[in-house]
């Protein structure tokens, strides 16, 4: 028997692990580890959580449509994972682990003490990339190491992916009869992992909902996508990452289609659909950094001696952040439409990222971790990345002096105010002249409703860059 170990890779298409195990004709079982106690231990969301159990639950009704089982197994810690593994090879009789490579370093720890149970009993291990259009250790500069720095690494995986180009494995056909399904919802042991399981409808499970996704995206909005991708009140992106996130679609899968709809791979800025790859390069880019450097998984900065800067840790400042009562319009909605839905667009981001640590001058590893309860795309390397890029203790050439105006960015990229209007409900009825600096308005108005802001720019800019220029001294 052969055992393929499902986990943030959670589809039939395009899926090393699942392909490879079932090549030739020995029978091919499946398994999905849940492990909730691990989970909130690392911050998921309860709304990835959900979203993450709706599609195991499709991709089990998928592969025993296939005739092949998919057990689920709950295990609260990865430190309980290498046993009840064993436990299970040894009752259905595996002589064969398949799975793709975590990056994580919790997850690499994982999964070597799983190699070692196994080795045990004689049960061997296969490891594939199944996370990255190219796998981490590939991507080398001239002297053979790994890169830190973007712009090289995305020239050299350009240029890598030429050499080797990628393969996608199609989904693997019928192994034998259906099996049943029995819904999660139904299974008594489920009960408390996370209360109601059914995922928001908002965003539908299934692979067949990202390639829809996908599809949409590049006919409509590709072309466009250098112009838009910034306007939180456009329908400019993807909103693809929950997908990738969760494995529902590959980077190959994405990758591979842009060619399709172009016709050709996009090389430089100046061609059409570039702008979009180059972000599933950045993707690419922090997932390599994860594992060349295992401390970002710990909490430590990509820069060491940024670990010196005097960071605030200030609760009531960082929770006005999080709840949108910041004084800021663009940081409110932004913040607000975070916690109602559990996604954010990515240029606001960057800006509720910058304000949290360069205007508040709070730690970036609060904000990260709040994001990460809140997000259904939460991913540790991309989340990791964004924030210290935000910061300035990340992979980022020229970092302290980065400060975003967040009312100069509301006026940039919401200049209407619509994104602000629908979210800051307080501000609903004003109008787009007073938006992005309501203040006065309000208060001829009579009202205070809305809050005044926490800082003021100017000054909190300066005590950034003074922070960071303390540390050449």
């Amino acid at each position: 028997m052969k055992l393929v170990w499902f986990r943030n890779d959670l589809r039939l298409a395009d899926n090393p692990a699942l392909r490879h195990a079932c090549a030739g004709d020995e029978p091919v079982a499946a398994l999905f580890i849940i492990s909730p106690t691990q989970w909130r231990q690392h911050k998921m969301a309860p709304i990835r959580q959900r979203f993450m159990l709706a599609q195991v639950d499709e991709l089990g009704r998928e592969l025993a449509a296939l005739g092949i089982p998919l057990h689920l197994l709950r295990v609260d810690t990865f430190a309980e994972a290498p046993a009840a593994l064993a436990d299970l090879c040894r009752e259905l009789e595996v002589t064969q682990l398949y799975a793709n490579q975590a990056i994580e370093i919790d997850e690499q720890r994982r999964d070597h003490a799983v190699s070692a149970a196994l080795a045990e009993q004689a049960v061997s291990c296969h490891w594939f990339n199944g996370c990255c259009v190219l796998p981490p250790g590939r991507v080398l500069t001239g002297s053979g190491e790994m890169f830190k720095v973007f712009t090289p690494f995305s020239r050299a995986w350009l240029k890598a992916l030429d050499e080797e180009g990628f393969v996608i494995h199609r989904a693997p056909t019928p192994r034998g009869e259906s099996l049943p399904w029995q819904p999660l919802a139904e299974r008594e042991w489920i009960d408390g992992v996370l209360g109601e399981l059914t995922a928001d409808p908002r965003w539908p499970v299934g692979e067949a909902e990202a390639l829809r996704r996908l599809n949409i995206f590049l006919e409509q909005a590709v072309l466009d996508y250098g112009e838009t991708r910034d306007f939180p009140a456009i329908a400019g992106t993807s909103v693809l990452s929950p997908y990738l996130a969760a494995g529902i679609i590959s980077p190959r899968q994405c990758v591979a289609a842009l060619q399709q709809r172009l016709g050709y791979r996009p090389q430089s800025k100046a061609q059409p659909g570039f702008v979009w790859l180059n972000e599933l390069i950045w993707r690419e880019f922090y997932r390599h950094l994860l594992v060349l450097i295992p401390t970002l998984s710990m909490n430590r900065p990509f820069k060491p001696e940024t670990a010196a800067l005097p960071w605030s840790w200030d609760p009531d400042a960082f929770a006005a952040w999080c709840e949108g009562r910041t004084g800021y319009p663009i940081v409110d909605a932004a913040m607000r439409c975070l916690n109602a839905t559990g996604w954010m667009h990515n240029r606001l981001r960057m800006i509720v990222a910058s304000f949290l640590t360069k205007d508040l001058h709070i730690h970036w590893r609060l904000g990260e971790d709040y994001f990460m309860s809140r997000l259904i795309d939460g991913d540790l390397a991309a989340n990791n990345g964004g924030w210290q890029w935000a910061a300035g203790t990340g992979a980022d050439a020229a970092p302290y002096f980065r400060v975003f105006n967040p009312t100069n960015q509301g006026q940039r990229f919401d200049p209407q105010g619509e994104f602000i209007r629908t979210w800051v409900t307080e501000l609903a009825d004003i109008p787009a002249t007073y938006v992005h600096q309501p203040h006065d308005w309000l208060r001829l108005k009579g009202r205070q409703d809305y809050p005044a802001p926490m800082v003021d720019h100017a000054v909190a800019r300066v005590r950034a860059i003074e922070m960071f220029r303390s540390l050449e001294k």
